[in-house]
C-alpha cells in the first residue's frame, strides 16, 4: 500500500451475510484492494484479528447476532484501523467507538472508498 492511495490495501472483512461479503469483495477489488481474511462470526474474527496481516478491517457491527466489539478491541490493540458497517447508522455505537468511520448499508463504491481513506488518515 502506498502512503497516499488505497490501491494494494490488505483488508480483513467481518461479515456474516454471504451476499454482502461478495458485494464488498467486488467493490474492494474494484478499488484495488485485496481481501486477506473473511470471517462470518466474532470467534473467527478474533482468530483472524490475531493472525492476519491487514492494513485495515471492515466490521459488520452485528455478526450472527453478536456484537463485533471484541474484534474491534483486538484490532485497536494491534493498531489496525477499521471501519464499522451497519444498516442502522452510527447512532448506536458505544462512546468508545464513535470516532471510527461508519459505512452505511447499502454500500456504494464512493462511500466505501471514503470510509477507508478516513480510517487510514488519507483524506
Amino acid at each position: 500500500m502506498t502512503g497516499t492511495e488505497i490501491d494494494g490495501c490488505r483488508v480483513l472483512l467481518i461479515e456474516d451475510e454471504t451476499l454482502v461479503a461478495f458485494l464488498l469483495e467486488d467493490i474492494l477489488l474494484e478499488l484495488g484492494c485485496t481481501l486477506v481474511g473473511l470471517a462470518a462470526s466474532v470467534d473467527e474474527g478474533l482468530r483472524l484479528a490475531d493472525s492476519v496481516e491487514a492494513d485495515i478491517a471492515i466490521l459488520d457491527i452485528n455478526v450472527a447476532g453478536v456484537q463485533v466489539y471484541p474484534v474491534a478491541e483486538r484490532l485497536a490493540e494491534r493498531r489496525i484501523p477499521f471501519v464499522f458497517s451497519t444498516g442502522y447508522g452510527a447512532s448506536g455505537l458505544p462512546e468508545r467507538w464513535q470516532d471510527r468511520p461508519v459505512l452505511s448499508k447499502p454500500y456504494m463504491l464512493s462511500d466505501l472508498e471514503s470510509a477507508l481513506r478516513t480510517a487510514l488518515n488519507l483524506s
